[in-house]
């Protein structure tokens, strides 16, 4: 895709950030694709508390040759395994191509005594940081000076996120950008699976939101506006700058310089930033939906191996299917605002899952609606997997969470 800015190491303006936000962040085209990125916790079946190299994952990964579907393997700086799916045309070919994949990984770890588990925040083993590279070493350090939360995200939480087109043109693109945040606290409610840490109840449905939410609210609250693209370069302006790259790769990273990236191009010290730096500043962002040229929803805790696919489905259905999203948007929007809503609904969700009447109703809600829009997609596949969910814990205003309080206590 071409850079809007051209050369990447031209010094940039405040408007040029604004372009950048437009022709490549809400970069618009007919939609139907969806993606899937799941992370998980591996623990070793023996000795489940103590934490996996990543050295024994990625050997045991490596003898088993790379995921047939066509999924990205990463790791996450704790160890955590990321498997991130190609662009499908619907949510059951994404389902199906991740799901190929995750059995492919879990059937080659199983072989070296691991397993994989699906958790918001790992339940029970402490922060420990196995990956070294300047990006992480400078996010430790810049988190570092703001308390321990951004240590456990990096190291100790996992999510599963859902990763949809940005829309047909750009009215298309705020009427999606706007359904997304506003389903997003549903989301992070009836998705909730994190309600323990360290072997003990948290008081949250979704510790790891708790988590995010703590690290740094410049750039992890929700984007908030009436025009996308340019509430997106207004965002990534007012966001502190975690980082300066060094210029060549012999050279040293400035940490935490103190100014926001609006101030950075003010003020250009210790030097101009470029369109890399941009680049860069961006992926440092983690608001729950981030635009990179698709949406990329991250409010959704990890979920076990048996729902992970129920998110997937029913973000793209009231999404991506006109009566689903009429319906999502008469639900979903009446909780809110005109601005959607605010960081304290969020936290709210968090703290309190679907028990919330409100929250619990919209639910109930919109995934009738997912429902009946699955097989209009072309995804009747995934209707059986949906409903099993809506009976098991939607319909009873409940989500993961509780039944993890209930293990726990037990």
């Amino acid at each position: 895709m071409p850079n809007p800015l051209g050369d990447p190491m031209k010094h940039l303006t405040e408007t040029d950030v604004y372009d950048y936000a437009r022709g490549i962040c809400f970069k618009t085209g007919p939609p139907g694709l969806v993606g899937v990125e799941a992370e998980w916790f591996a623990a070793d079946i023996d000795r489940p508390h103590v934490p996996v190299p990543i050295d024994i994952l990625s050997t045991a990964a490596a003898e088993a040759g790379p995921p047939p579907a066509g999924s990205s393997l990463t790791f996450e700086p704790g160890g955590q395994v990321e498997l991130s799916s190609p662009p499908c045309r619907g949510p059951a070919a994404a389902a199906e191509a991740l799901g190929t994949d995750i059995d492919h990984l879990a059937k080659a770890l199983d072989g070296a005594g691991v397993r994989l588990h699906g958790s918001g925040l790992d339940p029970e083993r402490a922060p420990v940081r196995q990956l070294r590279s300047p990006r992480y070493d400078a996010m430790a350090a810049y988190f570092g000076r703001r308390g321990t939360a951004g240590r456990t995200m990096m190291c100790s939480t996992a999510s599963l996120q859902v990763c949809l087109d940005i829309g047909a043109e750009p009215d298309d693109a705020a009427r999606r950008w706007r359904a997304v945040h506003r389903l997003g606290p549903l989301f992070v409610a009836v998705f909730a699976n994190s309600p323990m840490w360290r072997g003990r109840p948290t008081g949250w449905r979704s510790t790891r939101w708790a988590v995010w939410s703590a690290i740094d609210p410049s750039r992890t609250r929700p984007v908030r506006g009436t025009d996308p693209a340019a509430d997106w370069a207004r965002y990534a302006l007012d966001a502190g700058v975690m980082a300066t790259p060094g210029a060549a790769a012999s050279e040293s990273w400035g940490i935490d310089p103190g100014h926001c990236f609006a101030e950075w191009i003010a003020v250009g010290t210790p030097r101009k930033p470029t369109a890399d730096d941009l680049e860069f500043h961006l992926s440092t962002l983690f608001p729950p939906v981030r635009p990179r040229g698709w949406l990329e929803l991250r409010m959704i805790d990890a979920l076990p191996a048996e729902w992970w696919p129920v998110p997937v489905a029913v973000a793209a259905a009231l999404v991506d299917d006109p009566e689903a999203a009429d319906v999502a948007e008469r639900v979903a929007g009446g909780l809110f605002g005109p601005l959607g809503p605010a960081p304290a609904d969020w936290l709210a969700a968090a703290r309190s899952g679907p028990a919330d009447p409100g929250v619990a109703a919209a639910a109930r809600v919109c995934f009738a609606a997912a429902a009946e829009a699955l097989p209009r997609m072309g995804s009747a596949s995934l209707v059986p997997v949906v409903d099993a969910y809506r009976d098991r814990f939607v319909e009873r205003g409940q989500c993961p969470a509780d039944e993890a309080l209930l293990k726990g206590a037990a």
